[in-house]
């Protein structure tokens, strides 16, 4: 399953459990985690959220079927991954659910790499410092209904689908591919 479930469905199931936080800060942190080589956990919740007595999901509810599609997504080798940010159309909203998506990718990468630097290509290293000045970002710098900021967030959206798969690649493939070799 590569489906990402949808923003309202992972709100809801966030509420449901009292996590306090938005779709877009749980798939952000997810990824950061995965991407890291966290474990693809069933309490994933609880580690990316640094929290252990939050309770865990339900099997077949939509934090389950987000952690399935990530998983799914990140070792696409199509590069079907997608970011799950907001339903919101308005420019200053999605900027802001993607700015909190990647304030939380670098959390969970943290979290996900357990206090060890990660061995990053040249690349990994520039697209981890760049997501970290995103992550600095606001959206006051955007205007809703301006079609130049709308073309430049899309092209945000991209750099950030990108380095998070390079970043995956650099953490997870790499180590894989290692293990294998030796």
């Amino acid at each position: 399953m590569t489906e990402l479930p949808s923003v309202d469905d992972v709100n809801q199931a966030s509420q449901a459990l009292g996590l306090g936080a938005t779709a877009a800060e749980l798939h952000g942190g997810l990824c950061g985690w995965l991407s890291a080589g966290g474990a693809p956990v069933r309490e994933w919740p609880a580690r990316v959220l640094a929290d252990d007595n939050l309770p865990l999901p339900t099997d077949g509810d939509a934090l389950s079927r987000l952690l399935s599609a990530s998983v799914a997504q990140l070792e696409d080798r199509d590069f079907a991954f997608e970011l799950l940010l907001s339903d919101d159309a308005d420019t200053a909203a999605q900027a802001d659910a993607l700015f909190a998506w990647a304030r939380a990718f670098l959390g969970g990468f943290g979290l996900g790499a357990g206090g060890q630097r990660p061995p990053l290509s040249e690349e990994g290293e520039e697209a981890l410092s760049d997501l970290a000045k995103l992550a600095q970002a606001s959206s006051e710098d955007f205007e809703s209904g301006n079609d130049d900021d709308e073309d430049a967030l899309a092209e945000i959206e991209e750099f950030v689908r990108v380095a998070v798969l390079l970043l995956h690649g650099d953490c997870v493939m790499a180590a894989r591919h290692r293990q294998r070799l030796n």
